[in-house]
Parts: C-alpha cells; structure tokens; sequence
C-alpha cells in the first residue's frame, strides 16, 4: 500500500463524521469514505436528534445546522384499528437554548455534518464501496475497494446496521432476524403554515409521535411522526422476525396506518416527496459485535447502537457518542504509537463511561418487553374501550369509574394478573 493515513474510517453517516471532525480537528490524517455519492444520499430523510452530545462537539451547531424543527411536543399514542389514546407532553423547558432535540432531514443533515469533517481537514472519498478491511498478523492495515488499497494506523468501522465489514473480521455473527427491524418510511410535503396550524405549533416549534397498536398490525414495533418546517416525516418500524412469520408486507401495512381515522387527517392534502426502507438495529445489547480488535473500532449503528424504549426511539445521539469515543481513544493511542488491542481496548472503557453504553445497559428489557403482544392490540383495545365507556352518553345512568374499567379489561380479554405481570416487566425494562 503506497497510501497510508493515520485513520480510516468506512461510512460517513453521524457516527463516522463525528469521528473524523475530532480527530482533523487534533491535526491527524483521516480519510472518510462513503459509499454514496455524498454523507447522508443513501439515508431515508427523517428522525429525531437529541443533540446535546453534538452541542459538545460543534457549540451552537443548530445556528448553521439544517434542523428542521426544535421538539417541544411529545406524543404517545395507542392505537386501535378505530380509535387511538394520546398521551401528550408539552414543556416550556424545550423552548430553552441549548435545544433537547430537533428533528432533522438526514440527507441534509448528514451531507452538513461531512462537511463540517472536511472543513476541520478530513479527506472525504464519495463514491467508494469498500469491499475488505486489510488484516495482517491479526491486525487491520487497510482497507481494499476493487483492486485499490489503502493503509492506516486505525480503522473506524462506520457502515451501518448491516456492517457486512465486521462480519468479515469476525466481530459478530451472522444478522439474527429477531435483532432486526424493517423502517419503512414516507416524507410527505406540506406548506408550513398548514403544519403550524394542523399540529398548534409556533415559528419552529415541532412534535414527535410514537405509536403503538394497530400501526403495525400487532407486529412487534410502532410507528412515528415528526415535523420539519415544510414536510412530515412518517413511518413504521416492524421487527424483521416477526414479518417473515406474519408473512405483512410493510408497502401494504403503512397504507393502512396512513389511512387509520387519527393519522389521515394529520397529512390530508400532502404530497407524497420520498418513500424507502432500511434495516434498523432493534436487538439492544443483544446484538452488539466486539467493538475493537487490533488496529480497528465499531461505531453507530455497526455497532448495534439503539435504544427502542416505547417512549422514544433513539440512535443518533447514541451514534454521535461512540464516534466521539472513538476519536478520543485513537487520540490516545497516537500519544503512545501504539494501535494494538490493548490500548484502543479503551473506547470499550470510555463507552462504559459515558452515557452511550450506560443507557444502552439501562434498556437492555425493552427489546424484550417490546415483543408484548398484548402492546399491540390489548392494551389498545382496553383504553379505546374505556375512554368510548366514559364519554359515550346514551341517556341511561353512568356506573362509577372502577366498574366501568372491570368492563373494559372483560371486553378487552385482559386479566388483572396480567395487567401486574406487564407493569412490573414494564417497570424493570423501562
């Protein structure tokens, strides 16, 4: 190999240009490659960024940043296949600066933040589909596009939830159905004024939904809305497993969520601007490869990074995190000379530190308490019952409360026992 770099990192999504902005910033050599034309051509647009770890990196990033909209809006929602049930939290304390989240355009977003990498003095590679990572003695050197090479000191894997590269190497096994989802995803078009008006939002404010119930068809999973300033971001996520038993097809499944009587009214009169789908690393703990071998590390989504939590659906900032960790522990071993197991072995420890691990550690259940059946239709069914026994007035005497919701529970086939069973399980998972 005639070229040899400092770092070489394999993917420019959030988690490898995160890396490679720290380490340029420090002065060494990093060469970024993406497999897209440009960071962020192969992302289907929309998420939520909780962006206080990137604030650390990039202070104030938001004022140049192409967010879309500051969150200050939180929507849980229970569906059933006629009804849903809202659980909606709104706070002034989201209207503060530095901002707890914005949703983000990730073609935008991520095409911002390479470039952010390039300007701090990274050399972005577009274009490149790596197909090896070089080992020699045990140690990676390289990597290999076609008949070219390139050397490094380090490679940073950063190549997504289907990292066939780590594979390879044998930092994990082969892709368990059970860890993956399938998001499926639409950006619809609409004037700002109308999502303004249609969400009761001001100036840049944003909501974000999670939905839970009739949305997948029982499939373990839920759905999600965000804002931005002239679309809607709008999908499914639905665990690989469970879709090839069911034998749904996730095209058919989301044009009934799309036309579910909460949902319709919410995009009526948009125009349809992108539509894709894309694996989703959904296994927890479960499914993280080993994150360092010699002269290599894993970061983002390659690493297994999520947090599905029924509450929110979190990636990004957990990607951000580990490239940040990543980049600090490639720091240290340039001070030593040394890239061996033993010395990158501390983006393990600076992982455990921070709150990346910490929180992937406190959600280790909620992959398992997420495949509940009884979340995607019971529990729905119970609350659609309810709430239709408290307002529904037929000109007959109202029973108090507690009967009223033993009803419910009978209609809904739900036992007390495991009514406990599901909030203690919920409780220890979440």
């Amino acid at each position: 190999m005639e070229e040899k770099f400092d770092v070489i990192i394999v993917g420019a999504g959030l988690a490898g240009s995160a890396a490679a902005y720290k380490l340029a910033k420090e002065g060494l050599e990093v060469v970024l490659v993406e497999r897209g034309p440009y960071p962020g051509s192969k992302n289907l647009s929309g998420g939520v960024l909780y962006g206080r770890v990137l604030e650390k990196l990039i202070p104030e990033y938001w004022k140049e940043a192409p967010v879309e909209r500051y969150i200050t809006n939180q929507i849980i929602s229970f569906m059933s296949e006629n009804a849903s049930f809202n659980i909606d939290f709104r706070s002034q304390v989201f209207n503060e600066q530095p901002y707890n989240a914005f949703s983000v355009l990730r073609g935008k977003f991520d095409r911002w933040l390479g470039e952010q990498a390039e300007q701090a003095g990274a050399m972005l590679v577009p274009g490149i589909k790596v197909d090896r990572v070089i080992v020699e003695n045990g140690r990676a050197v390289g990597i290999a596009a076609g008949d070219e090479e390139m050397g490094a000191d380090v490679i940073i894997l950063a190549d997504g939830a289907n990292s066939f590269l780590a594979q390879q190497l044998g930092l994990r096994g082969r892709f368990n159905p059970a860890h993956l989802a399938v998001g499926v995803k639409e950006l619809i078009g609409l004037p700002r004024e109308t999502i303004e008006e249609r969400f009761r939002l001001s100036g840049n404010e944003g909501v974000a939904y999670g939905l839970v119930g009739f949305a997948t068809r029982g499939v373990a999973g839920g759905g999600f809305l965000y804002t931005n300033q002239e679309s809607i971001s709008i999908g499914l996520v639905m665990h690989l497993d469970e879709l090839i038993e069911t034998g749904l097809r996730p095209a058919e499944v989301i044009e009934d969520f799309l036309a579910h009587p909460s949902i319709a009214p919410l995009i009526r009169g948009g125009k349809l601007l992108e539509y894709g789908a894309h694996l989703v690393p959904e296994g927890g703990l479960a499914m993280m490869p080993r994150l360092y071998m010699d002269g290599l590390l894993v970061v983002g989504d390659a690493a297994g990074l999520s947090v599905n939590n029924g509450f929110v659906v979190r990636g990004m900032d957990l990607a951000i995190g580990s490239g940040i960790a990543a980049a600090e522990a490639v720091l240290e071993a340039k001070k030593k000379n040394d890239f061996s197991v033993q010395t990158l072995g501390v983006y393990q420890r600076l992982m455990a530190e921070s709150f990346v691990l910490k929180d992937m550690q406190t959600y280790a259940g909620a992959p398992d308490f997420m495949k509940n059946e009884r979340l995607y239709k019971v529990y729905p069914e119970f609350l659609a019952s309810l709430m239709t026994a408290i307002y529904q007035h037929e000109g007959v005497p109202k029973q108090h409360l507690l009967p009223m919701v033993m009803q419910s529970l009978k209609n809904s086939h739900l036992s007390l026992l495991a009514l406990a069973q599901d909030g203690l399980k919920g409780v220890r998972s979440l």
